[in-house]
């Protein structure tokens, strides 16, 4: 018999495996990203239902069961604690700040709105618990002190009716 020799020619041209590759990751990486947006969007939104739900209940704001006014201020001044509202709303901006630089929200401005509503409540809570606490500090030496105006007067009058 005869000899025989196979060659191997380009007979269609392929696609270069590395091309194959390279589409099959970003394939895979776009639906990771896919997945790591909607995740980061649930972490704002799970950290942003967190922070409201540390936030007083209003009418722990707004009820009292206190004798006076100092009870009264004590506590409202209790009751104005933002509690863990604070580290919820940090951990909320900063999935928003990673998920915004990675542009990952379709809807980034009202995320941003949502924020910005929760971080000015707690900021309005923890104002008006300053105060409330300085209020209630200022009452009793108030209180102290016009004892102690009513005292001098009551013994300014003693001594004036003796004159008498």
């Amino acid at each position: 018999m005869g000899d025989f020799t196979f060659t191997f020619r380009r007979v269609l041209n392929p696609v270069p495996v590395d091309l194959i590759r390279m589409s099959q990751t970003s394939l895979d990486d776009d639906e990771l990203f896919g997945e790591m947006a909607s995740e980061m969007r649930g972490d704002v939104e799970e950290a942003l239902g967190a922070a409201r739900d540390s936030l007083p209940e209003a009418d722990a704001v707004w009820e009292t069961d206190a004798d006076n006014v100092l009870g009264v201020l004590n506590g409202l001044r209790s009751a104005l604690d933002v509690g863990d509202a604070e580290d919820h709303l940090r951990d909320a901006k900063k999935a928003f700040v990673m998920g915004e630089r990675a542009d990952a929200f379709e809807d980034a401005e009202e995320l941003e709105e949502q924020i910005e509503t929760v971080e000015e409540l707690v900021a309005s809570i923890e104002e008006a618990h300053d105060q409330v606490g300085d209020l209630a500090s200022t009452v009793p030496e108030l209180r102290s002190t016009l004892e102690d105006a009513h005292e001098a007067a009551d013994g300014d009058g003693d001594d004036g009716d003796d004159d008498e």
